[in-house]
This record gives C-alpha cells, structure tokens and sequence, in this order.
C-alpha cells in the first residue's frame, strides 16, 4: 500500500501494530491487550484524518495509484459479458478511450470511460487517460450506436485532460469535445455519468453529459487543475492548495452548487481500500438512475436534460 503525506501518521499506527503482532506470535509475552489499543487508535486516526480532510488532499486520492480505473469498474460490474469496441471509423483507435457493450444483470449497457495505466508502460500505452479527438469521435460512434438499439448509456469520467499536444489539435480537439457535448444532448436514451477519478476540463465534459450525474466521494470536477490554476494566477505550483480549496471543485461543492445528483460514498480511506464495496455502491447508484430514467418518454427525457443543464448557474441575490 502507498501512503500520501497526510496518511503517514496511519502508516506509522499499521507498523507498531504489525511489529505488535509478530510479538505476539513469535514470543510467549502476551500482547494482546497492547495491540488492541494501537487498533483502536488506529481507527480513531483514521477517522480523524479522512472525516477532516480538504479539497487538495481528496485530489491526492482521487490520484491514488491503487485507485480502480474503468476497466477496474467494467469488470467488476459487467464480468465476463463486456464486449470492446474499438476505433472511431475515422482515424484509429484510442487506447486513452475505452468503450463496449456489457449487462449489469440482465440489462445491457453501453459504457464508455478513460482509461490510465497502472505503471509506466500501461501508461505510455493509455497516454495518461488523456484521450485524442480521435477517443471522443469513438464514444460519439458508440453513443449513437447505443441510441440506434435502444440501450442506455453508462460515462465513466477519469481523465487529467483531454490531450493537449500539436497533433491532437491538428486532428480537431476542440470541434470533438463540443461535438460531443452538442450532440449528448440530443441522444434519445439515458445516459448515467459518474465521476471516478479525475474529472477535469473538457477532456472530462467530452463524454460528461448526463440525465444523472453522479461522483465518487473522494473525487474532483473543474474546468481545470489546481496545478495549472496556479501556475496562470501565481506563476508556480506552490499554490496548488489554495487553488482547490477556491475551485471548489470536491463532489460536496459540487452537490452543493446543483452541478452534480448525488455523491457516492467511498469506504473509510477511499475507494482503493476496498474495492468491492466501491463497486457495489457505484452499481447501487447506476441501477437507481435506470429505473428512474427506463420509462420517461424520448420528449421528456431529452427535455428533462436540457432544463436540467439550463438551470445550472442560475442565482438569486
């Protein structure tokens, strides 16, 4: 397991208390009552830090290396019946971008999402979940697919950006993020988004319109990093923590400020330490907005959409 910062007082309690335990099996002094004090401590610490934390540490672990990625989730909800689909019929495949058709029980689902590596050449070969028009175009191809027979549609969102280099913006990056956002609109079955990482500008916007809209707890979604928000208003990374904290870009500002449905609880310490209750809330929520969102006429599903995205940053003073 790898610790972040905050999360050293923690990795010091598991050590004493693993030290504590090979005591105890390895010796005839019995440490019993000892290690249970350091696990209450540990869990009281544990509950200190996470019930407490700000909104660049819940970027720290919305980050996490062992956080599960899309795949991590398709698996979990959709098994053996996943089927990948590939290319954009236009230029080529876009492994940042991955899309297919699987069943979570005996309901079919089109699901699309970014996909990062998990060490260095999985990463090289996923360009860091920083999809090309090319990625866009293909879970436009998808979506439309998906609308042609009736099957609703499932965004997972985890990308740092879409990719920014020379090429992608030759290919039409721009005119591909607001093609999809233009005709995401208009698709006439449900489409569930949830945010499980990163979601940050319009790489995440690209396939991030939905009827419902849901994030991970430990999540982020903003038109840009705190990173870069700080390096254009401060010149230098220094100042990425101020910069979350005024971006309010955690899944609680984002409930607040009607931007997203609902928030789904990750396990105390996140979602990487267990991931199998993860997966269950994340198919608890998908199958919830389904019923709600399976018997609402084509008119009203497409209008509901629209007023839903319209009313967004409307205030009264």
């Amino acid at each position: 397991m790898e610790y972040l910062d905050f999360e050293l007082p923690i990795k010091e309690l598991e050590d004493q208390l693993e030290k504590c335990t090979v005591i105890g099996q390895e010796s005839d002094v019995d440490v019993s009552t000892t290690c249970k004090q350091i696990e209450k401590k540990l869990q009281e610490t544990k509950k200190k830090i996470y019930k407490n934390l700000t909104a660049w540490q819940r970027v720290q672990l919305s980050r996490h290396p062992s956080r599960p990625y899309t795949m991590d989730h398709v698996r979990a909800l959709m098994g053996d019946t996943f089927l990948e689909l590939f290319g954009d019929r236009g230029f080529k495949d876009d492994k940042a971008m991955i899309g297919g058709l699987g069943k979570i029980g005996n309901q079919s689902f089109m699901v699309i999402g970014q996909q990062k590596g998990f060490n260095t050449k999985t990463r090289q070969y996923r360009n860091f979940g920083m999809a090309n028009p090319e990625g866009y175009r293909k879970a436009l191809r998808l979506m439309r697919m998906a609308e042609k027979f009736g099957i609703p549609i499932i965004a997972l969102v985890d990308t740092p950006g879409a990719y920014p280099g020379l090429e992608a913006e030759e290919r039409g990056q721009g005119e591909a993020i607001a093609r999809n956002i233009f005709e995401m609109f208009r698709i006439k079955v449900p489409i569930i988004t949830v945010i499980i990482g990163e979601g940050a500008s319009g790489g995440a916007l690209g396939i991030g319109v939905g009827d419902k809209v849901y994030m991970l707890e430990n999540t982020w979604y903003s038109v840009i990093s705190p990173e870069s928000c700080s390096s254009i208003l401060w010149r230098s990374w220094e100042y990425k923590e101020q910069a979350a904290e005024a971006l309010k870009l955690t899944s609680f500002d984002m409930k607040k400020q009607k931007l997203i449905d609902d928030i789904i609880p990750e396990p105390l310490g996140g979602a990487h330490y267990d991931r199998e209750t993860t997966f269950k809330s994340v198919e608890k929520y998908i199958l919830k907005a389904y019923s709600e969102l399976k018997d609402l006429s084509t008119t009203d599903l497409i209008a509901k959409r629209m007023d839903k995205y319209s009313k967004m940053g409307e205030f009264k003073e």
